[in-house]
């Protein structure tokens, strides 16, 4: 979906007869695909592709050093770093390890690929092919000394003033930049742009799969909800989305929703506890597995997966406790809760008569003859009759 508006983002520039398309890129990487689309994109630009890694802390990693080895000019401000685009698995399951055969072909794939990217630009080949291989990243200076950039500049005006009378090759010829008095027109991300790119970070992937879960756990554990259900459901759809553009394995995401069967079976055997101490050691074991990758970005933060891991369990937890108190008050309510009670004989009972329990009054049969005034047990409820025994002092 990204590289499909990146795409109709050229078309839009080129319609503007704009001068050149600025990319102001700051990615940890995704998914292949994607970025050949993007890379080939760029590579047939009607117009010139001025990739900048920007601002200061951004970085190019992964995917992110194709699309900028793509742009007719690749910069970077000071303070970024571009690099590590070695292969990972992408996507549920790809977390597990690829037999050694498939890992070569794979590295080897995007290895010649990121050669013939930077080799179409006169950029360094040897360090594209290490970024690869090796997963080497470098700063921007060391990207400008090593041939792997253009321009390190501080901001988009200075880059463009650097880049003034620039010549490109374009798919289909040369073409003279013309940027020192540039009018500037930002194309921010659309709403749906906005929205992909957020729950493909790993962090909100995660939060996304625990509240769907918690959800689907309410529906479940109170039905009838339905709220808590569509909300769930909507979080799990994004989050299997996001996940899905992610190094995602099985085994952590099994645990987790293995955690979340153990609380339910909570409600439904009592075990004292022992069942939900499973469910929360499967809850963080998951968490913890969810994402195998050496990739910084890519991985999930400490700082959301504890306070994430705490609250789901608080909340499975309540939920646990409020369902078995309804469970208990269940036992004790309705005609469970009268037989063995004591009433009051309002009116004598011979063969029926009315006896006063729990506020209300109610007809009465009993195999004795039964006083007013007399106290009764409650032996068994017939619908709107109870059967009663006198209680001799």
């Amino acid at each position: 979906a990204l590289s499909y508006s990146f795409i109709i983002l050229i078309a839009d520039a080129k319609k503007d007869n704009a001068e050149g398309l600025i990319i102001l890129l700051d990615t940890p990487g995704g998914m292949d695909t994607a970025m050949r689309d993007i890379a080939k994109s760029i590579l047939n630009a009607p117009l010139p592709v001025i990739v900048f890694v920007s601002p200061p802390g951004a970085r190019a990693a992964s995917a992110g050093v194709i699309i900028t080895e793509a742009a007719h000019i690749a910069a970077m401000a000071p303070g970024t770093n571009i690099g590590a685009a070695h292969p990972v698995a992408i996507g549920l399951g790809g977390g597990k390890d690829m037999d050694k055969t498939m890992s070569a072909k794979v590295e080897n794939d995007a290895a010649a690929y990121a050669r013939s990217i930077a080799k179409s630009r006169g950029r360094s080949e040897e360090w594209a092919e290490k970024a690869v291989r090796k997963s080497e990243s470098i700063t921007a200076e060391e990207a400008l000394k090593l041939n792997v950039i253009d321009f390190v500049a501080p901001d988009i005006g200075k880059l463009l003033v650097a880049i003034d009378q620039k010549e490109v090759n374009l798919a289909k010829g040369k073409k003279k930049i013309s940027t020192k008095n540039a009018v500037i027109n930002n194309k921010k991300m659309g709403t749906r742009q906005g929205i992909l790119a957020a729950i493909s970070d790993p962090n909100i992937s995660y939060i996304l799969l625990l509240v769907g879960l918690a959800g689907l756990y309410f529906e479940l554990s109170t039905p009838g909800a339905i709220l808590p259900g569509v909300i769930g459901g909507i979080s799990l759809l994004l989050a299997f989305f996001g996940l899905s553009t992610l190094p995602v394995n099985y085994t952590g995401i099994l645990l987790i929703i293995f955690g979340v069967i153990l609380f339910i079976a909570e409600i439904k055997v009592m075990s004292h506890g022992m069942l939900t101490v499973g469910g929360i050691i499967s809850l963080i074991m998951g968490s913890l597995l969810l994402f195998d990758t050496t990739e910084p970005a890519l991985r999930l933060s400490f700082q959301v997966l504890v306070p994430a891991v705490l609250v789901a369990s608080g909340f499975f937890i309540v939920v646990i406790v409020l369902a078995i108190k309804a469970q208990l008050r269940k036992h004790f309510s309705g005609s469970e809760a009268m037989v063995g009670a004591e009433a009051e004989v309002m009116k004598d009972i011979d063969e029926e008569g009315e006896v006063f329990l729990m506020g209300e009054y109610w007809k009465a049969t009993s195999k004795e003859p039964v006083k007013k005034g007399s106290k009764v047990r409650v032996i068994k409820v017939e619908g709107l009759r109870l059967i009663v025994e006198e209680i001799k002092k």
